[in-house]
């Protein structure tokens, strides 16, 4: 692949200086430790936006998820709710084995008749097993069936280290995920339902007269953290997903394992602080916003507009911002037809030399082939070239 002039190089700069802002006026970098010591079979601590892991142990390891399987059920939902398949005023009717699910329960009663959406409640704030099942029962007429789909999601997602065989996490040895696929999932529950997310904060619900309140204890013990799901099973150990927001920054914790419910807390807790005491996120880029344009040979258009395809953003640690670079890199010979997404360079980022991001650049628009005459002066002109 043939790079780009010198000239195009310092446009990169000067756009990257552009969305920066001000971060050249920053004061010397602050060092960044080690990641406190987590005493848990399996943690991952990930920045939302830019997916960068600041601190894991065991991260693929798969493991008995327990009720952490219920993020998956959920998501399995929202994306029946998306595609229009059910509604969230939906009666859902109770049935014996949702009724008789051990474990944690929302205290449904066999034939009631109850709306999706408190059904929804019921799993994410009570962690429900009555609830998982009845919800997919009504999506897919059996458990069995919708855990299928579940695993669908899941390959979808790339979570390599997860396979689902119920919908609530009960222990089963085909059953089990990994804090780095149930990272990847929180990022995608998030992104994709925010509407839905904001169950996750919800600190009580009430159900046939009893009120239960969420089981994840950092949404009293910290006003940043919004989500997202405990788990505990004798195989699992106590296991704590956990999502907080500071200052526009939000990080995702996954804490599997550890030796009881106080310690998942305090874990979870300590690696959140670490992750927003040391490091920041910025966006450097919007995606579908034109970085350059280049000439196209033999199309209806001369010049072709090229982006990134999402938002850009990295992950560095605090006060380094200013000491980001950045570059790109464009093929010297573009003939049409061009379709819009197609790659033909990249933008990199780098920090002190060492890499930061690196993603394609791709048309932003469909270029046509263009008429005979048009044609013909392009091949001679590329001729000479």
């Amino acid at each position: 692949m043939a790079r780009f002039s010198k000239a195009f190089i310092a446009v990169t700069g000067a756009l990257l200086l552009w969305a920066c802002g001000a971060a050249s006026a920053q004061t010397q970098p602050i060092p960044v430790p080690d990641p406190p010591s987590v005493a848990a079979e399996s943690y991952i601590l990930m920045d939302y936006h830019s997916g960068r892991v600041l601190a894991e142990r065991n991260p693929g390891q798969r493991r008995d998820p327990a009720s952490i399987t219920k993020l998956m059920t959920a998501y399995t939902v929202f994306k029946e709710l998306e595609a229009g398949n059910i509604s969230a005023d939906d009666e859902v009717v109770v049935s014996e084995r949702a009724w008789r699910a051990p474990g944690s329960r929302m205290f449904i009663e066999v034939g009631d008749r109850i709306r999706l959406e408190d059904l929804l409640r019921g799993m994410i704030i009570q962690s429900g097993n009555d609830a998982s099942i009845a919800m997919a029962e009504h999506v897919a007429g059996s458990e069995d069936t919708f855990a299928q789909v579940m695993n669908q999601y899941a390959d979808a997602l790339g979570m390599e280290n997860t396979h689902y065989v119920n919908a609530t996490g009960l222990p089963h040895e085909d059953h089990y995920s990994s804090a780095e696929d149930t990272a990847k999932l929180a990022r995608a529950l998030i992104s994709e339902f925010p509407e839905y997310y904001e169950y996750y904060s919800e600190r009580n619900f009430t159900w046939n007269g009893i009120e239960q309140s969420n089981r994840n204890k950092l949404l009293w013990r910290d006003d940043t953290v919004d989500g997202l799901k405990t788990g505990y099973t004798q195989a699992a150990g106590y296991c704590l997903a956990s999502s907080a927001e500071r200052e526009g920054m939000r990080l995702i914790s996954v804490v599997l394992g550890a030796a009881n419910a106080n310690a998942r807390l305090n874990q979870s807790q300590s690696l959140l602080n670490y992750g927003f005491r040391f490091y920041e996120t910025h966006r450097l880029y919007e995606g579908g916003a034109e970085l350059t344009d280049v000439r196209v040979w033999k199309g209806d258009s001369d010049r072709l507009p090229l982006g990134i395809r999402h938002d850009l953003y990295v992950t560095v640690p605090k006060r380094q911002y200013d000491r980001l670079e950045a570059s790109m890199s464009v093929d010297s010979r573009i003939v049409a037809p061009v379709r819009r997404g197609d790659a033909f360079g990249e933008v990199a980022v780098s920090l002190d030399g060492s890499p930061v991001a690196d993603v394609p650049l791709e048309a932003l628009e469909d270029v046509g082939e263009g008429g005979m005459v048009g044609n013909l002066m392009d091949e001679v002109l590329l001729w000479f070239q």
